[in-house]
């Protein structure tokens, strides 16, 4: 059976629902956001939104994985603004940690964990493959590690500790708006000079 939508209909309504995504998760999150908020931009039934996204989730996912080449770009040229390899790391967790604030896709996922599980769980393979191209950390820590400049322990124990200072941000209330800052920048030294050999 034919689409029901020419494809010239189809570049159109999916950059509208991905403009009304754009702005409704940033501004309320993906529970709050109907598919009639979402469908009604676009100028379809609510039942035509799943001929061009799977699921709410889906569209969040698109969302960002459109931003990762901008994103890769940003944290790529702090890793490889220095050739001092402690520096290097700080640089690039400073520079998430600054992403996750001021992007307000990724912002609202890091404060709210539901939403990041809800959105993580629809990725498959080909989105799991387009996600990680956004960090030039995997090259990083190889790289250190042909070097002999990262401590030796493995992999994916090295993505927990990173990992973990990307989550302080969902933390900062905790930590109290006024120590937040020198806390975090605290950490993000420690955790630089625990894993880079100088």
């Amino acid at each position: 059976m034919p689409s029901p939508f020419s494809a010239e209909d189809r570049v159109r309504i999916t950059e509208r629902l991905l403009d009304a995504g754009r702005a409704l998760f940033a501004a309320q999150g993906l529970r709050k956001t109907s598919l009639d908020d979402l469908v009604a931009p676009a100028g379809i039934a609510k039942s035509s939104f799943y001929a061009f996204f799977d699921s709410k989730e889906a569209l969040y996912l698109e969302l960002m994985l459109r931003q990762a080449p901008e994103l890769h770009e940003q944290l790529a040229a702090v890793v490889n603004e220095t050739e001092n390899a402690r520096a290097a790391l700080a640089g690039f967790l400073r520079a998430t940690v600054r992403i996750l604030a001021e992007n307000p896709l990724y912002h609202r996922l890091i404060t709210h964990p539901e939403e990041m599980r809800a959105v993580a769980r629809r990725m498959g393979p080909e989105e799991m493959a387009r996600a990680e191209q956004v960090l030039p950390l995997p090259g990083f820590l190889a790289a250190a590690r042909a070097k002999g400049q990262l401590v030796d322990a493995d992999d994916d124990e090295l993505t927990g500790v990173l990992q973990a200072v990307l989550l302080l941000p969902m933390h900062r209330q905790d930590i109290g708006e006024q120590r937040y800052p020198a806390v975090l920048d605290r950490l993000i030294d420690i955790v630089a000079a625990g894993l880079i050999k100088e």
